[in-house]
């Protein structure tokens, strides 16, 4: 006892350093999405459908071949006369990642059974030297 009470400051360094060490296996284990790579065998071979959530200028200046836009804020609205099977997969895909982890929460509360966000986003698809195409 009196060891833990003479030595509290190393043990907290202690503590805090193997907390700092496990952040990012911690944070990596969070990442939920398909990686560029795992979106285009969706695409292939379970018919995955790619929506765009960007604004439609963002959509005009670059997107995926096939990607249908449908903005983040008219997801709700939208979203059932775009997709009208909810068990197809759908892949949402946005400039960096973080609008589609939102439209997928909005998906999958509308009733779909496969929804994915694309990890990186655009930006991910493009440094995986995959195809574009702009409007």
């Amino acid at each position: 006892m009196n060891f833990i009470l003479d030595n509290w400051m190393l043990i907290a360094v202690a503590l805090s350093s193997g907390f700092l060490l496990l952040l990012p296996v911690v944070q990596g284990a969070a990442a939920t999405g398909l990686t560029p790579n795992e979106a285009v065998q969706c695409m292939n071979r379970e018919k995955g459908v790619v929506i765009d959530v960007c604004s439609a200028e963002e959509f005009a200046a670059s997107h995926i071949n096939g990607a249908v836009n449908v903005p983040l804020d008219q997801l709700e609205g939208r979203l059932a006369s775009v997709v009208k099977n909810k068990s197809l997969p759908l892949i949402l895909v946005c400039a960096a990642g973080s609008r589609s982890k939102r439209a997928q929460a909005v998906a999958q509360k509308l009733g779909y059974a496969k929804v994915h966000s694309l990890q990186g986003g655009l930006n991910a698809w493009k440094e995986a030297n995959l195809p574009v195409t702009k409007a």
